[in-house]
């Protein structure tokens, strides 16, 4: 009997033993610390060596968290007595690691009142390494293991630990970079607590100023982003109305134009449609060199300003405001429609009286998504802007310009993202369910009305101008790449090809001379990294928000949608302010780079498997727990093949928006790791425009390629499906 108690003691703590081996591993056999050149690779003492040393005593107590996690294997405990001892060793082992961290730097203490306390300058030490990520990871799902024992989400330690995970993932990589740049703000310069010089920029008349109202020539940057973006939001939503009631509610030809030009904008580089738009209508653009010569209008730099930078961004998220309105509309369920018919409503009075009130949702939320978008945007105010500066741009020429300011980036940085995140709110809380509920909706067996003529051809003469102007735009962006110079000489050249892209062979083999070869690879590379991650990260977590009830997850889902609302360019201020000292310390290599997409654009992966996980019955997965399978098997056997949709759509933006972004990784690039927006924009900045057009014009292809692929491979049960919907009834269309 006391044999078979052992045994259930010993299978009780096992789930404990390989997270206590990890953290061991981490703690006694592997380096602590980053080396010299930012790398976690194998040299260097591990912390329990440094502590016994002497030369870094404050990784000494780590070593109690060790006697904690053995205290119920040399006292035989179990069940949730064991699991308490976990919880304790694994949240005193994190605690200590992460205090000791934060407390000491490169110059000793990171904080004036531990200098006060013991001493200035004080101890120093380097980033974590290897060693020490993997003591927290150990002791992060030795706790959560605990927590499992103790009964937390019905004792699934897979469920569990996937949680806590994710929550440490959220907190080091999204709350951490926030919170590091908003008490920045609070700082000067030299790192001193100045809470009045914060007091000072914040109310700086460069920002809030309204000179514009009073007969001056120009008001606060804050006032002139929320300007821009209001137009935005209006402009591009009245568009992609026009563009959805064309593409759902007429006969419309040229439907499939529609849908690429809903991609194009994806697959471009930020900054590329400004810089075709500069192509078009600068001073030796070719539109302004037509009206020059016919009609003796002279060129100017009107393009530079509030006009080029609207006509940029609505470029660039018109397309988005479209896909938005055009589930929306798709949704409304025709037989309400059909009843006002019934009751001899007017085509008209029916539009304005049932069909457009239930948009009115989906209205909204495009609005506040084009709003969002507009003050995030980053590359087409950089190119357009002029004298017209918005939030964005004036936080990058903090951080990289002649006046290197990090606290005025900080207290812009605050700004702007008040601003996005108060719109993330209100769309959040206004119309978030709203939208939700119109695009799940189920099949109904009516006919959607015809259009009313009056809003037919509004909408026609509304989206098509747009649409001309849009691929005249891009046929630009593809033609510029292959003349010597837009605007002045016209001469067919593969010159510009041949500079970034050039292959010579030699006796080594093919060598890859291009200029613009390195970043394409490096780019490449981690965006191939990134996107997996990204996908796997958000699929789980939407499993767990749709599959498993657990205290607090209505903030859990907040935390994981909250970098979506952050603009790019705060979290590349934001990481460079975060992780450029210690304890985490991944300025200049590709890690930073992989984080800051995987996180960026978790919560696409996020919102597509709730979508997919939605139309799954729940009986599939409690049906294979019913049988005996854990939580891990029935997610990978059952629930991963059902999820392959949703699975390539996250791996296709998040390797896209890798591919194309640029208010981010601006901040984050290195000479070794350079990607290729970047490269775009330090040869926009050098004039040479036909080689950013090249390279841009290629990395559109290969992005549509890429897509164009995997619709061909994954797509054809999502054409199935929309592709044979009847056509209205004659007597319908009769009575429209």
């Amino acid at each position: 009997m006391r044999g078979q108690q052992q045994t259930a003691s010993s299978a009780l703590a096992a789930p404990g033993v390989a997270p206590l081996a990890v953290a061991l591993l981490g703690y006694c056999a592997l380096p602590w610390h980053m080396n010299q050149s930012g790398g976690v690779g194998l040299g260097g003492w591990p912390g329990a060596i440094l502590a016994l040393k002497g030369e870094e005593p404050w990784l000494g107590p780590i070593a109690l968290a060790f006697v904690l996690a053995a205290t119920p294997f040399l006292t035989r405990l179990r069940g949730t007595k064991a699991g308490a001892w976990f919880v304790a060793a694994g949240a005193f082992g994190i605690f200590w690691i992460v205090a000791q961290g934060f407390s000491i730097g490169h110059r000793g203490w990171r904080f004036e009142a531990l200098a006060a306390l013991f001493g200035a300058p004080g101890p120093k030490q380097a980033g974590m390494g290897l060693g020490a990520l993997l003591t927290v990871g150990g002791l992060l799902s030795l706790a959560m293991r605990g927590l499992a024992m103790r009964g937390w989400c019905r004792g699934d330690g897979f469920v569990v630990g996937a949680i806590g995970w994710i929550v440490a993932l959220i907190l080091a990589f999204v709350f951490l970079p926030i919170a590091t740049i908003l008490l920045s703000a609070f700082h000067d310069n030299s790192g001193h607590f100045a809470p009045g010089l914060f007091f000072e920029k914040m109310t700086d008349s460069s920002i809030w100023g309204l000179g514009c109202l009073g007969g001056g020539t120009a008001c606060g940057v804050a006032w002139n982003t929320v300007f821009l973006a209001l137009l935005v939001g209006v402009l591009s939503t009245a568009l992609g109305l026009a563009f959805a009631l064309i593409a759902t509610r007429t006969q419309f030809r040229f439907r499939g134009v529609l849908r690429l030009l809903t991609v194009l904008p994806i697959i471009t580089p930020p900054f590329v449609i400004g810089l075709a738009l500069i192509l078009l209508f600068g001073r030796s653009g070719a539109v302004s060199n037509f009206l020059f010569s016919t009609f003796g209008i002279p060129p100017s730099r009107w393009i530079y300003g509030l006009p080029g930078v609207l006509i940029a961004q609505l470029l660039a998220f018109t397309p988005i405001a479209f896909l938005v309105m055009l589930s929306v509309v798709q949704g409304i369920a025709p037989s309400m429609e059909e009843a006002a018919q019934t009751l001899r409503a007017k085509p008209l009075q029916i539009f304005n009286t049932v069909t457009f009130p239930l948009m009115r949702p989906g209205i909204a939320n495009a609005f506040l998504l084009g709003f969002v978008e507009s003050m995030a945007d980053f590359g087409n105010p950089l190119v357009l802007g002029g004298n017209f500066e918005v939030l964005s741009t004036k936080i990058f020429f903090a951080v990289v310009g002649a006046a290197t300011d990090q606290g005025r980036a900080a207290v812009l940085s605050m700004v702007l993202l008040v601003f996005t995140l108060g719109g993330f709110a209100i769309q959040q809380l206004w119309v978030g369910k709203k939208v939700y509920t119109t695009v799940t909706g189920k099949g109904d067996a009516g006919l959607s009305l015809p259009l009313p003529n009056l809003v037919k051809f509004g909408a026609y003469l509304t989206a098509i101008p747009w649409g001309v102007f849009t691929f005249v735009v891009y046929a630009i962006i593809l033609i510029g790449g292959f003349v010597k110079m837009m605007g002045r000489d016209y001469t067919p050249t593969l010159e510009h090809y041949a500079t970034a892209f050039s292959i010579e062979g030699g006796a080594g083999g093919l060598h890859f001379t291009g200029s613009a070869w390195p970043s394409f690879f490096a780019t490449a590379e981690v965006a191939l990294i990134a996107a997996p991650l990204t996908a796997g990260l958000g699929l789980l977590t939407a499993w767990l928000l749709t599959r498993q009830n657990f205290a607090g997850r209505n903030a859990f889902e907040f935390m994981t949608l909250l970098s979506f609302a952050i603009p790019g360019t705060v979290v590349g201020v934001s990481y460079i302010l975060a992780f450029n000292v210690p304890p985490i310390e991944l300025t200049g290599t590709a890690v930073i780079l992989v984080i800051c997409f995987v996180f960026r654009n978790m919560p696409v992966g996020v919102r597509s498997g709730i979508a997919a996980l939605s139309q799954i019955d729940k009986s599939l997965d409690e049906a294979s727990l019913t049988l005996g399978a854990r939580s891990a098997t029935t997610l990978r056997t059952v629930m991963a093949p059902l999820l392959r949709p949703a699975m390539v759509a996250a791996l296709v933006y998040s390797f896209v928006r890798a591919m194309t972004a640029v208010s981010a990784v601006i901040f984050l690039v290195s000479a070794e790791w350079n990607m290729a927006t970047t490269y775009i924009v330090g040869r926009v900045d050098a004039g040479e425009h036909g080689l950013a057009i090249a390279y841009s014009s290629s990395l559109i292809v290969f992005m549509l390629a890429i897509i164009l692929g995997i619709e061909k491979l994954v797509g054809q049960r999502k054409l199935g499906r929309r592709g044979h919907a009847p056509a209205p009834a004659a007597p319908v269309a009769a009575a429209g």
